[in-house]
């Protein structure tokens, strides 16, 4: 769409780089002098740019009328609101009067001084070009009046801002009286010789309300003048609301292409359709109507300008609004924007802004700024934080529309509402969605807006974010630290490490076997904890794990944590007036603050350090917490360190026999000790981890347990046994021990009953038994009961006999008989007694193949099942670090490899 400079051209003087603004100053004196700007002295310019509004036409004709003889109102009164028009009409009569050759007489009560100058004698001077009878402090008789004023017809007076002189007069002495008192005799006369002569008019203006006039003793004078005035007046009123657009555009463009600028209306029409954000109680045809009237300006502007700002008893209206919108023309001369909405005001623009402080009050300079026009207002933060939007401008713009929407002289609700906002704000290029989501975030940012059930509006008492900010400014260093303390012991749980929230020196740390879980107040002081525990070195580094910070993420718990304690310190300050609303929104804001205290100390404390053998410190990251999950970060970090294999639950026996059982022996405390003392080795969660494992060792046979007395002595090999990790306890090479522990002999039924086939007899099946065992160190007694044990069960099962006895005497002649029938499967009759299957399949169905194994389990007590796995991988990289880690895992499963090859 075209700019709108380029549908509606300005005048030339709106067009100009330093707008002349005393162009809007009306003052007929200086008409009457002469060196008034052409825009009021040249009678061709002043009403080229000038509307003739029905009141104004209406007035004209009656004093051309009256000058002319042909009848019509003597006396008029004009009463319009300040800046209504008053002093625009009275320059138009001027002029009127000069086209018909009348002589004008221009008494200006706001020029005139009243301790010098009478108003009748300037009425004379101007007429006579001297004073002759009309001289003197006290009034002249109306025989006096109308000869000067029938000598000089036809006449027109033009009386402007009377009130003001009158007052002015009120100070002079006459004799016993004033001259306020003569003034009124004057004018009762004046007004009575003008209704008497056919071609003198008479035109009075006075303000037309009271707060307008000066004090008590104005208002006074003001209804005697009224009184006086009124015997003869008639009231006219030059611009009519309706009016006011027409007025507007001519002032101030030259040219306007009506049909671009349907174009450009109907674009906004559609779109504020579209969105459902149309006036309410106008339909689309309603508001064209009145938008083909105002524009280049929305409907808007011009009704927040004449209707709430208009109000003020302070402000000029008509010549104010034209005062402000050419400013604003000015401003934007040079933008693209095809139509003027409220917020494209541009606020930073020193002489508008001052224009709008005169009603607001100063203090509003700094609100502005802080809210919406310095590089750091909030509403300038929001324009960036909309991606994709931000050559919209909508934070400024939304604020901008709000500002003007906040402030009236009375009788309007202050504020805006979304749908104000919006239409405001509208571009049809945009979805007006994006003001909702960019109202959430000013309501939160800013400091001098306010919202109140449907209405936004700025105050000059600061909101909640302001006294938030002040709060915030005031909480130390030292309570922010303080704070931080208290959310580390929040999130730190007791139960798994013993835990010091920055210990003050390192002689707080115990050196023990407990796992330590150290917070310093300095990452740079984990090596002096590590190291040393008071002067001392540090015996126990293995039992040291650190949680420290990551840096990057401190100005956002600082931040945090101010933010609460700001919002507390609100809470509680009790010389505050809140609403109840506030706090609403106070407990509100300290609940949603409070939620979010284990994220935010989570992700400052999220780096782990445990002793290395390798770099000193070992660094884990714990990453990001999980969103709403209350788990204590002691648990988080056992989890790491279990994951990494930095932290083990259970050892496997056969680890312990690689890494410390290099002689015959070792003492079973030195190697607790040396877990807990030496960096970078096994981390235990507990001694018990140490014990359970010895204790499965001892009784898979992998080594014995015994004492060191002199010598070492096995006392437990193959058995369950007690391990207290405390000397003279050791672990013991299972060389030392009694040879062949009880779970050595193994004596399967089903190789008894295929021997039984091949009719072996007793002596013969042990005989090659015993020759197995002897290489292994068992005795042949061992052996034999062994068997004995099996064949009997064997019998029982049904699956052989013994010539008919249940237990072997072992003698030559003595055989096992097998029973008739397949030992692999059934007849069909009776239960299943043994089951055995052999079968390859992939590790996909392990899963299944695993179930299958429980279901048997359930029927047979003994079940023996061993899988025989191989795994080949290829088309790929593993770097050593990660093959050795699965090489440690396998030790510790207790997992012997047939076969190692890399390539």
């Amino acid at each position: 769409m075209k700019p709108f400079v380029s549908i509606a051209e300005p005048h030339e003087d709106i067009m100009r780089e330093r707008l002349p603004l005393d162009v809007f100053a009306a003052n007929l004196w200086s008409v009457h002098m002469g060196d008034a700007p052409a825009e009021y002295g040249d009678p061709e310019v002043f009403f080229r740019k000038t509307y003739m509004t029905r009141g104004l036409r209406n007035i004209m004709d009656i004093v051309g009328d009256r000058l002319e003889g042909k009848g019509g109102d003597p006396v008029i009164q004009l009463q319009t609101p300040f800046g209504g028009g008053k002093t625009h009409t009275l320059i138009s009569l001027y002029h009127r009067a000069g086209e018909i050759g009348a002589r004008t007489v221009v008494l200006a009560g706001d020029a005139l001084d009243a301790g010098e100058t009478t108003l009748w004698a300037e009425m004379e001077r101007q007429l006579r070009g001297e004073v002759r009878e009309l001289s003197g402090m006290t009034a002249p008789g109306m025989d006096k009046i109308k000869r000067l004023l029938e000598e000089n017809q036809p006449v027109l007076i033009l009386i402007d801002e009377l009130l003001e002189y009158t007052v002015k007069a009120s100070g002079v002495t006459v004799g016993e009286s004033t001259l306020a008192g003569q003034l009124l005799a004057f004018m009762q006369e004046l007004s009575q010789a003008a209704s008497a002569l056919e071609r003198v008019a008479l035109v009075v203006t006075l303000p037309s309300s009271s707060l307008e006039h000066y004090d008590e003793a104005a208002e006074k004078m003001f209804h005697q003048l009224i009184k006086i005035l009124g015997r003869t007046e008639k009231i006219f009123t030059p611009v009519e609301d309706d009016e006011i657009y027409s007025v507007i555009r001519t002032r101030l463009f030259k040219r306007i292409d009506e049909s671009a600028a349907a174009e450009v209306i109907e674009a906004f029409i559609e779109k504020a359709e579209s969105e459902g954000i149309l006036p309410e109680g106008i339909d689309a045809a309603e508001y064209r109507e009145v938008f083909r009237k105002s524009y280049p300006f929305q409907p808007e502007v011009i009704d927040v300008l004449y209707e709430r700002w208009g109000s003020f008893p302070e402000f000029q209206r008509t010549r104010g609004v034209l005062r402000l919108l050419a400013m604003v023309v000015n401003q934007l001369r040079s933008s693209n924007i095809p139509v003027i909405r409220l917020s494209d005001f541009p606020l930073e623009s020193g002489n508008l802004k001052r224009e709008f402080l005169r009603f607001t009050g100063s203090n509003f300079e700094s609100i502005i700024a802080s809210d919406i026009t310095s590089p750091d207002a909030g509403a300038r933060i929001i324009d960036d934080k909309l991606k994709g939007y931000e050559p919209y401008r909508i934070g400024t713009r939304i604020a901008t529309s709000i500002f003007l929407y906040s402030f009236s002289g009375g009788g309007t609700r202050n504020g805006a509402t979304i749908r104000d906002i919006k239409m405001a704000c509208l571009e049809p290029e945009i979805p007006m969605s994006i003001i909702d989501e960019a109202l959430n975030s000013m309501i939160e940012r800013l400091f001098y807006i306010h919202r109140q059930v449907d209405l936004y509006y700025f105050s000059g008492e600061a909101n909640l974010n302001s006294i938030v900010l002040r709060k915030k400014e005031n909480i130390k260093d030292e309570d922010v630290r303080e704070e931080e303390r208290r959310l580390l012991g929040e999130i730190t749980g007791k139960k798994i490490f013993s835990v010091y929230i920055w210990p003050s020196s390192t002689s707080d740390v115990p050196d023990d076997m407990k796992l330590k879980l150290v917070i310093p107040g300095n990452a740079e002081e984990c090596s002096s904890f590590l190291e040393y525990k008071g002067e001392n070195p540090r015996v126990y580094r293995n039992t040291m794990i650190f949680l420290v910070e990551d840096d990057a993420h401190r100005h956002q718990l600082v931040d945090h944590i101010k933010t609460r304690l700001a919002w507390m310190a609100v809470e509680s300050d009790r010389q505050l007036s809140l609403t109840d609303e506030q706090k609403r929104e106070v407990k509100d804001k300290i609940k949603a603050l409070t939620e979010e205290n284990r994220e935010k100390i989570r992700n400052l404390y999220r780096i782990v350090l445990v002793p290395s053998s390798r770099s000193g410190l070992e660094r884990l990251d714990l990453g990001m917490p999980t969103y709403g999950a209350d788990i204590k970060v002691d648990y988080e970090i056992k989890s790491k360190l279990m994951e990494e294999d930095k932290l083990l639950e259970s050892m496997e026996p056969v680890i312990i026999e690689r890494r410390y059982l290099e002689g015959d022996y070792i003492e079973t405390g030195r190697i607790l000790k040396s877990l807990y003392t030496t960096p970078g080795a096994m981390r235990i969660t507990s001694p018990e981890v140490l014990a359970d494992a010895i204790r499965r060792g001892v009784k898979k046979g992998i080594f014995g347990l015994g004492v060191l007395d002199g010598e070492p002595q096995c006392t437990h090999l193959g058995e369950d046994c007690t391990v207290s990790l405390k000397p003279p306890e050791i672990i013991v090479n299972p060389e030392l021990c009694e040879r062949c522990p009880p779970d050595t002999i193994e004596v399967n039924v089903s190789e008894l009953e295929k021997l039984a086939r091949e009719e072996k007899t007793t002596r013969e099946i042990l005989e090659e038994y015993t020759e197995k065992y002897r290489e292994k160190g068992c005795e042949p007694e061992k052996v034999e009961e062994k068997l004995r044990e099996t064949i009997a069960e064997g019998v029982r099962a049904g699956r052989f006999r013994v010539d008919g006895r249940e237990l072997p005497e072992f003698t030559p002649d003595e055989k096992l008989q097998p029973l008739e029938g397949d030992v692999d499967a059934t007849d069909g009759e009776g239960p299943i007694r043994e089951i055995e299957l052999e079968f390859s399949t992939s590790l996909d169905n392990m899963f299944d193949i695993i179930k299958i194994k429980k279901a048997i389990n359930e029927d047979f007590i003994k079940l023996d099942a061993v899988a025989e796995i191989r795994i080949v991988a290829s088309d790929g990289e593993m770097n050593e670090e990660k093959y050795g880690k699965i090489l440690e895992t396998f030790e510790q499963l207790g997992i012997q490899l047939k076969k190692s090859i890399r390539r």
